[in-house]
Formats: structure tokens, C-alpha cells, sequence
């Protein structure tokens, strides 16, 4: 089971952590795929009131994807989340309701372009396509991070994804690493990660060896 610190500061108010989140922290998550994480945090935290959590897909083909999407979206809704469907991570800051906000953290994790027919995560072309995507979410999220706010972005660390080079996309975009850590699932009961497309879109995936890369700006 992860961890769940609780803290109380002068004024006698409560403040709970999970891992590195904060139940104060103002938290955007991107490319949700069941919700199983935005869910698993806002039980964790008692209360989702300062959390948006969003998803590429529109709520119709989340439904039709996802086992678990319905009951997630309704624990998520009932515990105060701002929830949105149809949310590009490269255009992100765009958004008519997103465009105003600026975040403590956020998050993605296990970025992944999608798969395509007759390559192998280890060819370069997918590896670009990859690399594409954490990059225009980069450039979009910074646009939304407070001053003292951090970028996290967590995947996979083993050869082919380690030739992602997620470190050299952040620190393109001048951003510094704060520090690399390693991502246990089991840190957040409750989080199904998923393959996210394709015939087994619901299946979950072996992460293996993998951390979360944590940037903030210079």
C-alpha cells in the first residue's frame, strides 16, 4: 500500500500527502486513461476540490474503452474534480478552461503516441513520435506551472524507452530537473495503468523499471 502522510500546520489544518502530492497542491493530470489515478489520489486526499483531471478521448469513447471509467468518473465527480474530456496535451493551455489556471503540479504519466502497424517501440520512427508528444506537452504545461510548480512526467526507463531521452526534452525547453525518482505502483492503490489503444485498450501493461522525471523551471 502507498503511504499516506498527514500533517497539520499552525492554524490546526489538515494536509495530506501522497507521495510527492499534497491535498494543497492544485493539480492538473493529463492523458488520464480510466481515471483510476485521479480517483485513487482524490480517496487518498478525501476531497478532489483543487484537482482538474483530463483525457484525450471524449467521454463516449472512454466509456466504451474502459471497464472502470463509469465508476471512476463518479467518484471523481462526487469528491469535487473538475473533469474534461477531449484534451490535446499540446494545446492544452488553449483550452477555454484551462487557459486562466496555473498549477502546483502536472502530471503525466506513461506518455504514449499510440501504436502503429508494423513498428516496434524501439524503431526511431516511434520513438520520435513519442518524443513529439512529451515535448508539445512540455511546451503547453509550462505555460500553466506557478513559479515554484513542477512538471512530472513518469514512464518506463528500460531500453527502447530510455531512448526517449525524457530529461534532454525538458531541459530543451529550459527546463531543470528537479530530481528523478522511481515510480512503484503500488504507491497508488487503486491506479490500473492502461495500454490505452487498440483492441486491448483495457488491459493494463507491465511497467517494469521506471520513474518519475520531476521539472521545474529555472
Amino acid at each position: 500500500m502507498g503511504e499516506i502522510f498527514k500533517l497539520d500546520n499552525e492554524l490546526g489544518e489538515s494536509e495530506k500527502w501522497i507521495q510527492h502530492y499534497s491535498s494543497h497542491h492544485k493539480i492538473l493530470l493529463v492523458g488520464e486513461g480510466d481515471f483510476s489515478f485521479a480517483a485513487c489520489s482524490a480517496k487518498s486526499f478525501g476531497s478532489a476540490d483543487n484537482k482538474v483531471a483530463t483525457s484525450l478521448d471524449s467521454k463516449e469513447l472512454l466509456m466504451a474503452k474502459y471497464s472502470r471509467a463509469a465508476s471512476n468518473l463518479k467518484e471523481l465527480e462526487e469528491s469535487g474534480c473538475t473533469i474534461l474530456h477531449e484534451v490535446d496535451a499540446h494545446t492544452m493551455s488553449q483550452h477555454p478552461m484551462l487557459y486562466s489556471k496555473s498549477f502546483d503540479r502536472i502530471v503525466f504519466n506513461f506518455p504514449h503516441a499510440g501504436f502503429h502497424f508494423n513498428y516496434r517501440e524501439h524503431d526511431l520512427f516511434l520513438i520520435q513520435r513519442h518524443q513529439e508528444l512529451v515535448r508539445g506537452f512540455l511546451k503547453s504545461a509550462m505555460n500553466m506551472l506557478k513559479e515554484n510548480g513542477e512538471i512530472h512526467v513518469t514512464h518506463k526507463t528500460a531500453y527502447p524507452f530510455n531512448r526517449w531521452e525524457i530529461e534532454m526534452l525538458g531541459v530543451g525547453f529550459g527546463l531543470r530537473l528537479v530530481e528523478k525518482v522511481p515510480f512503484y505502483l503500488w504507491h497508488y492503490p487503486g491506479y490500473q495503468n492502461k495500454r490505452g489503444d487498440g483492441s486491448r485498450c483495457d488491459e493494463s501493461f507491465p511497467v517494469g523499471v521506471c520513474s518519475s522525471f520531476k521539472f521545474a523551471k529555472k
